[in-house]
């Protein structure tokens, strides 16, 4: 395979044609099969550290799949450390050694199952209740969501409790849709909504925890800077990128310790 100069980005060998290059097998998901395809790529260091990948448009062009696909395979990436997304600029590969920073205990699986649940569920809800909160909110709730957002990040470097703080930014943004029923459904989930207060996670090194949550809350920004510019689909999408990711860090964690 060869790299675009220009964009760095996943390319077909010059015999090939783009389903067959992401589709050699009809038993695996298409997104399982596009996702190995960019790991080999960065494996192999075709993609270094610090390469953007293409775009979301010229991925679809060139491997036949549709967006959704695309989509999922990058969440994937982007929750086992491989890549991380830059809102309005663009994914680019990660340094060498980032790896999923969260970690269950084998005993909680059973624990795990259910905050996937749970997680299943928020994607579905707070997904449109972000597009919502991008046509609805005022300057006030801005205000307090990127208040919670600052806590967060406080909370982190002072290792002390992250959860209210994440909490609280997605209560924010029940509220700002203006629909009782959206607040009321996550006020009903409470805290059961932070997959990290349903599972026992194994002890790491606070540095890479503090990574971690970082990780966390540089996608709460992006949902907020969305909403701030009134963008309702950049919402949705940076919602459902969040949640998908928390999703997929789940989910390795759990076939780790399964």
């Amino acid at each position: 395979m060869t790299l675009s100069p220009d964009l760095h980005a996943a390319t077909l060998p010059a015999s090939a044609d783009a389903s067959s290059a992401v589709l050699p097998g009809a038993r695996r998901s298409l997104t399982a099969q596009l996702v190995d395809a960019l790991r080999a790529q960065i494996d192999s260091q075709e993609l270094k550290a610090g390469n953007r990948l293409a775009t979301e448009a010229e991925m679809v062009q060139r491997f036949g799949v549709s967006r959704t696909v695309v989509r999922e395979a990058l969440s994937r990436l982007q929750a086992a450390g491989f890549v991380e997304t830059r809102h309005g600029i663009g994914t680019f590969v990660c340094e060498a050694g980032h790896s999923p920073l969260l970690q269950l205990d084998p005993a909680d699986v059973a624990g795990s199952i259910d905050a996937l649940a749970i997680l299943e569920l928020r994607i579905s809800l707070e997904t449109e209740s972000a597009g919502l909160a991008a046509m609805r909110c005022d300057a006030a709730r801005l205000a307090t969501m990127r208040s919670a957002l600052a806590d967060f990040s406080r909370s982190v470097s002072e290792a002390t409790d992250t959860v209210s703080p994440d909490l609280r930014f997605h209560m924010e943004i029940a509220h700002a849709t203006g629909n009782r029923y959206f607040v009321e459904i996550m006020e009903h989930l409470g805290t059961r909504m932070i997959p990290r207060t349903r599972i026992t996670a194994t002890p790491i090194p606070r540095e890479q925890n503090a990574e971690y949550l970082l990780r966390v809350n540089r996608e709460h920004e992006q949902i907020a800077d969305a909403i701030e510019r009134g963008d309702a689909d950049s919402a949705r999408t940076a919602m459902r990128l969040h949640l998908i990711n928390s999703r997929e860090r789940l989910r390795r964690a759990q076939a780790a310790a399964e």
